[in-house]
C-alpha cells in the first residue's frame, strides 16, 4: 500500500496514541507507526494509573482503537543505546514525540539521599509492575511512612500502602508486590501537603476512595482551620474536597482500624532523619500563608517517626536527543505542537503531551492536545521533506541493524494473553509480567512464571 506521507509517533502512552488515533480520522492517506522502548503499549496508563483503579484502566479500549491501520513496534529504544533519531527521520516525512515526564522532582532537603526516600514515580512504577523498577524494593518494614504531595499520586500511594495484599489480590500486580504488601509492618502512613484544606489539588473522587478503606482510619490534621471556616471556593471540585475535609475533621477519630492515614495540613517536609544510612524520622515545619498567598514557615518543627518517604511533588522530563530542551520548565520548546529551535520551526518535527506542556491535566487532556499538534502536522504536511527511506521494510532493516529486534502488535497481544493467563490462576482480570526478558519470552510465546 502507498501512503501520501510516513509518520511515527514515539511514545505508546495515552498522549502518543490519541495523537495516532487523530492522524487516522483526519481522512489524509497517512500511514503511522507508533515506537516505544517497552514491548508493551499504553505507557501511564498501564504503569501510572493505581492497580485498584480499574475503571481508569478502562481507557485502554480506547487507547487500542488506532492499531491495526496502525503498526506497533515496542522494544525500539530512540537515541542512545538505540536508533539514532537522526537515522529515523531517514524513514518519515514527520516524528511526533510523545515520551512524556518521567524524572522525580526533588524535595532539596537534607537527607533525601539516604535509603528509603524514593519519588513517587518510581515508587509507583514498582507497584504497578515496570520493567525499570522492578528492584526497587521499597522497606516496609517499619510503621511510619510520610508521603509528601497535595494531588491524586501522594492519595494513590497512601491508599496502596494502607490496604491490606488481599485487597490487591484481584488487582494486576506482580506477584512480588504482593508478597511485599503482605509482609508490610505500615501501620501509618503521614500525607504532608504543604498548603491549606482549600488548596488541595485531589479529585474529588480520588479523596472519597481514600474515606471508604476497609482497614484504615483516615485522620485530618488542620491546626483548626476547618472549625473556623474557610471562604467559599468558586471551583466546584474543590468545594468538594473542602466539604469532605470539613465532615472528616469533624467527625472522624481513631477507631481502632489496623492503620491510619493521616493528612497533615500545612506542613512541610524540612529534614530527613536516618540511622545506618536510611531513613528513620523526617522533620517537618508548619507552615502558614501570608496575605500574599505565599507558605511561610513558622519554625515550629516536629518529628515524625518514618521508615519510608515518598516525595509526590510534580515531575521533570528528560531531554530529548536532538531536540531542543527547557530546562526551567521541562519541556520541548514549541508552537502549538511545532518543536522550534531558537524561534524557528523544526521541519519534521512534533511534540504531544507532557514533554510538550508540562507534567499537567488528566489522561483525557492529550486528546485535545494531540488534536493540536496533529494539526499543526497536517498543515505542514505538503512542504515538509519527504523520508529517502520510504518503505516499511526499509525501517525493519535498519533497526535490525543497530540490534533492535521490535516487537510487532501480535507479539504484544502473545504478551497480553499471557497475562491474562495468569492472572486466571490468581482470580484476577490479569498479572503483570514485570521482567523485562520474561515479557519478551511471551511476547514470542513462551509461558512464564508470574
Amino acid at each position: 500500500m502507498q501512503y501520501g506521507a510516513r509518520i511515527a509517533v514515539i511514545g505508546a502512552g495515552p498522549s502518543g496514541l490519541y495523537a495516532a488515533a487523530a492522524l487516522l480520522a483526519s481522512g489524509q492517506p497517512v500511514g503511522v507507526e507508533v515506537l516505544d522502548r517497552l514491548p508493551a503499549p499504553y505507557g501511564l496508563v498501564r504503569y501510572g494509573v493505581a492497580p485498584d483503579h480499574t475503571k481508569m484502566k478502562s481507557v485502554i479500549r480506547v487507547l487500542q482503537k488506532p492499531f491495526g491501520p496502525v503498526e506497533f513496534l515496542g522494544g525500539v529504544q530512540v537515541g542512545e543505546d538505540g536508533i539514532p533519531l537522526d537515522v529515523l527521520r531517514e524513514h518519515f516525512h514527520a516524528i511526533v514525540h510523545a515520551t512524556g515526564s518521567s524524572v522525580d522532582r526533588c524535595l532539596g532537603v537534607p537527607g533525601e539521599e539516604l535509603a528509603g526516600s524514593h519519588g513517587s514515580g518510581a515508587f509507583v512504577s514498582w507497584y504497578c509492575g515496570h520493567p525499570d523498577h522492578i528492584g526497587l524494593s521499597p522497606r516496609l518494614d517499619h510503621p511510619g511512612v510520610v508521603v509528601v504531595g497535595a494531588g491524586n499520586v501522594a492519595l494513590d500511594v497512601a491508599r496502596v500502602l494502607a490496604k491490606s495484599a488481599e485487597e490487591l489480590t484481584g488487582t494486576d500486580v506482580p506477584d512480588a508486590v504482593l508478597d511485599a504488601l503482605r509482609g508490610s509492618a505500615v501501620r501509618d502512613v503521614h500525607v504532608l501537603i504543604r498548603r491549606g484544606p482549600q488548596h488541595v489539588r485531589f479529585t474529588p473522587a480520588e479523596l472519597r476512595q481514600l474515606g471508604e478503606l476497609a482497614h484504615a482510619d483516615v485522620l485530618v490534621h488542620d491546626d483548626g482551620l476547618l472549625a473556623a471556616g474557610v471562604e467559599e471556593l468558586e471551583d466546584r471540585r474543590q468545594r468538594q474536597n473542602l466539604a469532605m475535609l470539613v465532615e472528616w475533621a469533624a467527625s472522624r477519630k481513631p477507631t481502632g482500624k489496623s492503620r491510619r492515614v493521616h493528612l497533615r495540613l500545612l506542613r512541610s517536609p524540612v529534614r530527613l532523619l536516618g540511622t545506618d544510612g536510611r531513613v528513620s524520622g523526617v522533620v517537618i515545619e508548619r507552615n502558614t500563608v501570608d496575605a500574599d498567598g505565599r507558605v511561610v514557615g513558622t519554625g515550629e518543627l516536629e518529628t515524625l517517626d518514618a521508615g519510608l518517604v515518598v516525595r509526590a511533588i510534580g515531575y521533570d522530563a528528560e531531554p530529548v536527543a536532538g531536540l531542543p530542551f527547557d530546562e526551567r520548565t521541562g519541556t520541548v520548546p514549541n508552537v502549538g505542537g511545532r518543536v522550534v529551535r531558537d524561534g524557528v520551526p523544526v521541519p519534521g518535527a512534533y511534540v504531544t503531551g507532557w514533554i510538550k506542556r508540562g507534567p499537567s491535566g488528566v489522561i483525557g487532556t492529550n486528546k485535545s492536545d494531540a488534536a493540536e499538534t496533529v494539526a499543526a502536522l497536517l498543515a505542514d504536511l505538503p512542504d515538509l521533506t519527504a523520508p529517502a527511506h520510504p518503505q516499511p521494510a526499509a525501517l525493519r532493516a535498519a533497526l535490525l541493524a543497530h540490534g533492535i529486534h521490535p516487537v510487532d502488535w501480535t507479539a504484544w497481544l502473545r504478551l497480553d494473553a499471557e497475562e491474562i493467563r495468569l492472572g486466571g490462576e490468581r482470580g484476577a482480570e490479569r498479572l503483570k509480567v514485570a521482567d523485562l526478558a520474561a515479557m519478551l519470552a511471551a511476547a514470542h510465546g513462551a509461558q512464564v512464571s508470574p
